[in-house]
């Protein structure tokens, strides 16, 4: 086992027996590490139900085409707990990531904390020790009471969309969620607000009236949408004629017009449009439906079979990716799919039903929250779905080819399953701590 994966497991005994959801934990070992969230990297914080990750990866690239150094903070981890922290694009070491927990474990003191909360001080402590023009800083879960939002005045916040997740702890209506991931809006700091539901986008405007935040909100002050095969976005700078993003999926171009509205609100001039454009081209983010080739699992499969990768895990991420397959050129759909039981995994796949001829269910391996197999399976079949509960995605991988040739295959539902599926894919051994272990 590495250092920082023995070290990640003791952390993990810190969580707290009952969750009080405050900063008063991560203030209190900020304290004591000298407040390195006073040191950061001009930071752009970025909340949202879905989109997070793909935005924060358009401006990356777009910031990395400009010759910029970049740190980023992104959760969950997928194969190792070293993606979630980016010096100056580069992953953390292993020795580096080792000594900073170290640190951060010791000035704990033993106390309850959250996996999330010690992990993300000791990644503050990364960041304010390497010199970067940026810091692209993703919530964990929320806004208002996340670990993150220990940032006094960031430069720039974007909040890419609002759906229903993790209700549990934001609230079980659109507005309560909206209110609190407007959490991370600070007085006189530029915000972009993607689409999303009206009554989200009112929550939004009343919380930004309330500490005086100036928004920049889709379909408004901005909009981005495709014609004759570009992507054009317009504000009130004026219209920028540009290639479809890289990243697949209708969905893509609203992540993408988050990502140059943000870099537009920042008037960097370091920033050309010609950056935009190529960083358009050259975004990467795994996961987000990923087109496997080349691997262990994709190079087994027979010509004309794709393998494609998702981890979408909300209603509204079923929706998306329903209507990102139906763009695609037509081709047998099989689905490969797990879930956790802490996701409504009903309205998950309700839209990707009538779009699949076959749908594998599998249980998340090493995940307690797994749902079984079989209940997947039978929450396909009641609502009139071809399902099979199978023992993992590699064996239905292989169970595959004698049932639908030359399919593109899709396995979803879970980025901890996505985790699993990219080292297998790679040939890389995971974490320790899964991905799963961050609150």
């Amino acid at each position: 086992m590495a250092v920082s994966d023995a070290i990640l497991t003791r952390l993990l005994s810190l969580h707290p027996k009952i969750i009080d959801l405050s900063l008063d934990r991560m203030h209190r070992i900020l304290s004591r590490l000298g407040n390195p969230e006073r040191k950061l990297p001009p930071v752009i914080h970025i909340a949202g139900t879905n989109g997070k990750g793909s935005t924060l990866a358009f401006i990356h690239a777009v910031m990395e085409e400009a010759g910029l150094r970049v740190h980023t903070y992104t959760s969950p981890h997928l194969v190792k707990f070293h993606e979630r922290i980016r010096l100056a694009g580069e992953l953390i070491s292993e020795d580096h990531l080792s000594n900073l927990l170290e640190e951060c474990e010791q000035a704990n003191g033993g106390e309850p904390i959250t996996f999330f909360e010690i992990t993300t001080a000791a990644a503050f402590l990364a960041f304010s020790r390497a010199p970067a023009d940026y810091l692209l800083l993703e919530v964990g879960l929320g806004g208002r009471l996340d670990a993150t939002n220990v940032i006094g005045k960031p430069k720039a916040c974007c909040i890419t969309s609002i759906g229903l997740d993790h209700q549990q702890y934001l609230g079980d209506t659109i507005e309560l969620i909206a209110r609190e991931k407007a959490g991370i809006l600070k007085r006189g700091v530029s915000a972009i607000i993607g689409h999303m539901p009206q009554e989200a986008r009112a929550a939004m405007e009343t919380v930004a009236e309330e500490v005086s935040a100036p928004l920049a909100i889709a379909g408004q002050d901005w909009d981005c949408y495709t014609q004759h095969g570009r992507m054009v976005f317009q504000d009130q700078n004026g219209l920028l004629d540009l290639p479809l993003p890289s990243l697949p999926g209708p969905h893509q171009i609203g992540n993408a017009g988050n990502a140059i509205a943000l870099l537009r609100a920042l008037n960097d001039s370091r920033i050309a449009e010609t950056h935009i454009e190529n960083g358009l081209r050259s975004a990467e983010w795994p996961a987000r439906l990923q087109h496997l080739k080349g691997g262990a699992l994709s190079s087994d499969l027979p010509d004309g079979f794709e393998l494609w990768l998702d981890g979408g895990h909300n209603a509204d991420a079923g929706v998306i990716l329903a209507t990102a397959l139906e763009a695609m050129p037509k081709k047998p759909l099989v689905l490969i799919w797990g879930m956790l039981n802490t996701k409504d995994h009903a309205a998950f796949i309700r839209p990707l039903i009538p779009l699949s001829e076959q749908i594998f269910t599998i249980t998340i391996p090493d995940e307690p929250n797994a749902v079984p197999a079989s209940s997947l399976a039978e929450t396909i079949n009641s609502r009139g779905g071809a399902a099979i509960a199978s023992e993992s995605f590699q064996k239905a991988l292989r169970q595959v080819p004698f049932l639908k040739p030359a399919a593109r295959i899709l396995i979803c539902g879970s980025l901890y399953l996505a985790g699993h599926v990219l080292a297998a894919e790679s040939g890389q051994a995971m974490s320790a701590v899964t991905g799963a272990a961050r609150r």
